[in-house]
């Protein structure tokens, strides 16, 4: 499945792990629309999860965690593992910010601190790299 990955797909893994969330959302979007699955469930998955962090950026908390859940289980859900990027990893990344967001002040999301809580650390997107 790697090999048939469009360029745009690698563009939005690296809008996403340089914090562009909205561009990696719009990126990933337009292949989502015209995707199938298995590949429509990894898009939407990692789109989901882009938007929560871009709504965490603009302190909306609640938008954060709706989308946060809903990309975690689109991701749960994706059984192709073969795309070159760590699924699995991306999973534990994200579920443990979402937990950590769960247990953070609303008082440090609504001021913008939330950067400083050592336990929020971002989910990044792992590139395997395959041996030949």
């Amino acid at each position: 499945m790697s090999e048939d990955l469009p360029q745009e797909f690698w563009q939005g893994v690296e809008q996403f792990n340089s914090g562009q969330f909205y561009a990696c959302h719009e990126t990933l979007e337009a292949l989502w629309i015209e995707a199938t699955e298995p590949e429509k469930s990894l898009y939407q998955g990692i789109l989901q999860i882009a938007v929560a962090l871009y709504h965490l950026s603009n302190r909306n908390l609640r938008g954060a965690m709706i989308l946060l859940g809903e990309g975690i289980n689109r991701l749960r859900r994706y059984l192709d593992n073969d795309c070159s990027i760590n699924v699995d990893e991306l999973l534990l990344e994200s579920v443990k910010f979402f937990k950590a967001l769960q247990q953070t002040d609303p008082e440090k999301i609504a001021s913008g601190d939330w950067h400083e809580t050592a336990a929020l650390r971002l989910p990044r997107i792992s590139i395997i790299q395959k041996s030949q």
